[in-house]
């Protein structure tokens, strides 16, 4: 059977304060043996430290959404390489541009998020990067920071254009595609995932977000994972288990502060098969 990683996961949301562990059983019964569970402010940290410390096969990162840089305007690339000292953090973020819903002031957002990107300068972690509604300042403050020193952003649950994804693939990002290329008006989405590289393309589920078809209306969980794995299958022309070994293979090259437990999968395979 297949193993796969979703590489962004939110554990910590209301959504499943009644049954982590059973979201997890879930997961693990289709074969989603990893998941990277995701900081979306800092006040979460605790948390989402306390979920990933039980399980040796969930890691986090440390970081906040745009949507809360309104309330992070004193944060410091210090204190986010402070935090990413423990084990179990990975990588930096969730970070970025938010235009569309602008929840914070754009000037927060970028003042933010720039010290996001230093905090991954200094540590070597990859960069999780949200961006929406935001290519050309996306593209700018990242080209900008690439020239001072270089970092590896990840493009996570991405929904905007080629130019900005070809110019990350071009600095060595990678690029995560969710539950939304399942998705009928999701045309645009797919048409840049076929042009990836596919040495770059990881898979998520954003969890409790953005269900895939057929669990569309449903409160999203990481089980749902081989939906997303075999709708990508299909449009890069490969088989399930191919989709699986390649994007837990590149998501273990993109975190590698993330150990691979090549005995437990060995021992215990999972049940990672594509969706009757």
């Amino acid at each position: 059977m297949s193993i796969l990683v979703d590489s962004h996961v939110n554990l910590h949301a209301t959504q499943f304060e009644e049954d982590v562990a059973g979201i997890i059983e879930r997961a693990r019964a289709k074969g989603v043996t990893y998941m990277l569970t995701i900081s979306d402010k800092i006040a979460s940290t605790d948390a989402i430290k306390a979920i990933s410390i039980q399980d040796k096969h969930i890691w986090r990162s440390v970081g906040a959404h745009p949507h809360y840089a309104i309330g992070h305007q004193d944060l410091t690339s210090d204190f986010l390489v402070d935090l990413a000292a423990d084990d179990d953090v990975v990588g930096i973020g969730e970070c970025g541009l938010d235009y569309y819903y602008n929840h914070s002031p754009k000037e927060d957002q970028q003042i933010v998020f720039r010290k996001h990107v230093e905090a991954a300068q200094e540590t070597g972690l990859p960069l999780i990067i949200h961006t929406r509604d935001a290519d050309d300042d996306m593209l700018r403050l990242l080209t900008e920071a690439m020239k001072e020193r270089s970092f590896t952003p990840l493009l996570h649950c991405y929904t905007s254009g080629l130019p900005l994804a070809e110019a990350v693939m071009e600095m060595g990002g990678y690029i995560a595609f969710s539950g939304i290329i399942t998705f009928k008006n999701a045309e645009d989405v797919r048409s840049v995932a076929v042009k990836m590289p596919l040495e770059r393309i990881i898979i998520e589920t954003d969890c409790p977000y953005l269900a895939p078809v057929p669990m569309r209306g449903r409160v999203n969980e990481p089980s749902y994972l081989p939906h997303v794995a075999t709708k990508l299958g299909e449009l890069l022309g490969l088989s399930f288990d191919e989709v699986a070994a390649l994007t837990t293979d590149n998501f273990f090259r993109l975190f590698p502060r993330a150990a691979r437990d090549l005995d437990a999968e060995q021992a215990d395979p999972g049940q990672g098969e594509a969706p009757k």
